[in-house]
């Protein structure tokens, strides 16, 4: 809302709708409805809102769950969020966290959290990811595992004996039963019954919960196959009656999951291990400049402004600008690359990387949550949380699974009873097919691969926002680069200044950095560099006015000042005489960019700047096509620059002379003319919207704030190679999770049939299931053996 006016329009248009009464407050910028629920809903209301040209704000929050057992629990908090007003929630099972976005005024966090402990589980709300919170999570687990240890102990030590009389007696069967009981049935009966009432009574709780949550989850399955077996084993022992008893078919499937849990804890933590390797290398320690002084403090104590110095060996404690000093650093741990980076006044640096020669004193630009690292920690903690559009397919499966394990394992019983004739052969046959089967490995499928994946591209010095994105890149068929900055390094140099007879360079200089002296774009700098470096000293300026990708003009003096392209100059009647026109070819063809100095509608000079190419341009392009991307150059620089510079880095189409505004239309009509995915990268501001109408976006990571927050995929070393080790790395993970689906699947469809066709015993179907997420979590982990090409 702008205006008054703004908040009477929304005003009109939600009193339109039945029974609502609305208010809407401009200074306060809200509005109170009073409205019938049975009438009108919360959605209604917002994209009412939404036609009249306006938005309601979203926040968004993730929480850290506890309590959920498999992919179903997952699925069941995420519908039951999803289901409440102005509320969209993605659950990750790998990752036990939900990411909810939701209306402010119509949900808070703390109805959220209710929300899901009303499923079953609990939730608290996850700060900014920090050593602190870090350190307290990995507290919580490595109790969590000691208590899972102990437990499975306890059951191990039960459990034994009973395996140990079932393999002495496998070779002595009578009608396919055992024959006699090496152990008194009352003993078996002692063993078991802790097991099965006090090391399992969590599978117990947590059936409940989901059953009361109206859904079924993989503790379901396993209460209803162990307490069948147990309760039958139970009345026969106490009753005398004949026939085999199957304690330790109850107590081996609950022992046997307890360890598969352990094991699949334990790889679980090893997929999250990226983020803690970054919070590793934060320093702890920082020398802070104060009245002189050198003053070791803490370096979360550090604030903007502040002087700090490194000496050699040391990590540099947080972002800052180097004021003095000359040395050389290791910024492995950003950017991927072994070669340490030279380092001088007005260079930048940044946290935990390390000083390798000289000692540094240098500004504080970036500390606490603001600093590269900490951006980076934050990204790959939210993509390592993300759903990728792949997962949505296996949710809805894992939503209908264990009820159709449950009737298959029903009809088995059936079948089989009717068959055979035989109660506990049905029986064994049904409880097999309840405890093989396992959710948890479709579940753990997708997400697994995917942390794996967003950790392994951080260390590469590639940040991935999503997994959605992590998906989308490897269906990309094109690739659009922009050219400064993406091409070429992004510091042009002026390196020729053409006059005019009746001028000179100073004058010329004194003209051109008068009108960029406030601007920010690469060319307006390398022109005020010059001017800097040639003590020029500045004019008074009025009227100042710039033309988007065209150039800049202003009233010097007494004079109209023109700056710009020698398009824009042609367009505003600029005379040029036939010396000073004739120089301007032999520039553009040595793939410079030409801007000219017009002064009361006379042309004075050509100014010819270059952007060198970055040294890996080349080779990058060439890495880019060999992997079957059409690769184009989209520029707002002239066409003879353009030409050059696309021959030089092997690019044989591109557009030119393509205004900020325009960008995106072209990458739009690339969408359609090319088909397939499109993908953009770029480095300015002005490529903001085409990276936002790309399917897949990559920012170089020197550009501007712009870019990289409009980028999907952010490039922190700023090398053209990163974006084809994104895709290589994408199509690694997407491998992986095609593998992982297929264990699951396959373990499930070829498990469950062998189970009701009795080849499988409980026990063997127990260990089977516990060591399918295994093999899954294990297969993901493989992803980091991956290495570029």
């Amino acid at each position: 809302m702008t205006c008054a006016a703004c908040a009477g329009s929304i005003e009109r248009v939600l009193n339109k709708l039945p029974s609502v009464h609305a208010r809407v407050n401009f200074a306060s910028e809200q509005v109170q409805v009073d409205y019938d629920h049975s009438q009108v809903s919360p959605d209604t209301l917002i994209e009412s809102i939404g036609k009249a040209g306006f938005s309601v704000p979203q926040a968004s929050v993730t929480l850290a769950i506890t309590g959920m057992s498999c992919a179903s629990c997952a699925v069941s908090i995420e519908t039951s969020l999803n289901q409440l007003p102005g509320v969209t929630a993605t659950v990750n099972f790998a990752s036990a966290k939900a990411h909810v976005a939701y209306t402010e005024g119509l949900m808070e966090v703390r109805k959220l959290i209710e929300r899901i402990r009303q499923a079953g589980y609990d939730a608290t709300e996850q700060r900014e990811v920090d050593d602190a919170e870090m350190a307290a999570r990995e507290v919580r687990e490595k109790k969590a595992w000691r208590q899972q240890l102990g437990m499975f102990a306890v059951a191990a030590a039960l459990t034994l004996p009973l395996l140990l009389q079932m393999f002495f007696m496998l070779g002595d069967t009578q009608h396919g039963e055992m024959s006699m009981d090496l152990l008194p049935r009352w003993l078996q009966w002692l063993l078991a019954t802790p097991v099965q009432l006090w090391i399992g009574a969590g599978f117990y709780r947590a059936a409940f919960k989901s059953l009361r949550a109206g859904r079924a989850n993989m503790d379901v399955l396993v209460v209803l196959g162990t307490s069948a077996a147990y309760l039958y084993s139970a009345v026969l022992t106490a009753f005398s009656w004949t026939g085999h008893v199957y304690f330790e078919a109850s107590a081996a499937i609950i022992t046997l999951i307890l360890l598969g849990r352990l094991l699949e804890a334990r790889a679980k933590r090893k997929t999250s291990s990226a983020i803690r390797a970054l919070l590793r290398l934060r320093p702890k320690r920082a020398k802070l400049e104060r009245d002189g002084q050198l003053i070791e403090v803490d370096a979360g104590s550090l604030r903007m402004g502040d002087i700090f110095v490194v000496a050699a060996g040391e990590s540099i404690p947080v972002d800052g600008e180097v004021l003095g000093g000359h040395s050389r650093v290791d910024e492995a741990m950003l950017s991927g690359e072994s070669m340490p980076v030279s380092k001088a006044p007005g260079s930048r640096i940044y946290a935990a990387t390390v000083n390798q020669l000289g000692m540094l004193r240098a500004k504080a630009t970036g500390v606490g949550a603001d600093t590269l690292l900490a951006q980076i920690i934050r990204m790959v903690d939210e993509a390592q949380g993300s759903k990728a559009p792949i997962q949505h397919l296996v949710d809805k499966i894992a939503s209908v699974f264990v009820p159709v394990v449950i009737a298959i394992a029903l009809l088995t019983f059936a079948i089989t009873w009717w068959v055979s004739g035989a109660f506990a052969t049905a029986l064994v046959h049904a409880v097999a097919v309840l405890v093989i089967a396992c959710p948890c490995a479709l579940g753990l499928a997708t997400p697994t691969a995917i942390m794996v994946g967003t950790g392994l591209g951080a260390r590469h010095g590639i940040l991935i926002r999503n997994a959605e994105v992590l998906e989308r890149a490897r269906s990309l068929r094109s690739l659009v680069l922009d050219k400064t900055g993406t091409l070429t390094r992004g510091r042009p140099e002026l390196t020729d200044v053409l006059i005019a007879d009746d001028t000179s360079i100073p004058q010329v200089l004194q003209w051109a950095a008068t009108l960029e002296g406030g601007s920010d774009h690469p060319l307006a700098r390398a022109i005020t560099r010059r001017a800097q470096d040639e003590s020029v000293t500045l004019l008074a300026v009025d009227t100042l006015e710039t033309v988007p990708g065209k150039g800049i003009r202003g009233l010097v003096g007494d004079s109209e000042v023109i700056l710009g392209s020698p398009a824009w100059l042609a367009e505003c009647s600029v005379v040029v005489d036939t010396e000073l026109d004739g120089k301007l070819d032999a520039l553009l063809a040595q793939a410079k960019t030409v801007v000219g100095l017009a002064v009361n509608g006379r042309a004075k000079a050509w100014l010819a700047i270059t952007d060198p190419l970055r040294e890996t341009a080349h080779a990058a392009v060439a890495r880019l096509k060999a992997s079957g991307l059409a690769v184009l150059m989209l520029t707002g620089d002239n066409r003879h620059t353009a030409a050059a510079i696309a021959e030089q880095v092997g690019i044989t189409q591109f557009h030119a002379e393509v205004l900020p505004q325009h960008k995106a239309d072209q990458v739009r009509q690339l969408q359609t003319t090319l088909g397939g995915h499109v993908g953009m990268v770029g480095d300015g501001i002005n490529d903001a919207p085409a990276l936002a109408a790309a399917d897949v976006s990559f920012a170089m990571g020197a550009g501007s704030d712009i870019a990289v927050s409009a980028a999907d995929v952010v490039l922190i070393h700023g090398d053209l190679n990163g974006v084809a080790t994104a895709i290589e790395l994408s199509a690694a993970t997407l491998r992986k999770v095609r593998q992982n689906l297929f264990f699951a699947f396959f373990y499930n469809v070829l498990g469950i049939p062998l189970a009701a066709f009795g080849l499988l015993s409980p026990v063997i179907a127990g260990a089977a299931m516990a060591l399918s997420s295994i093999s899954v979590v294990s297969n993901s982990l493989l992803l980091n053996r991956w290495r570029q090409r």
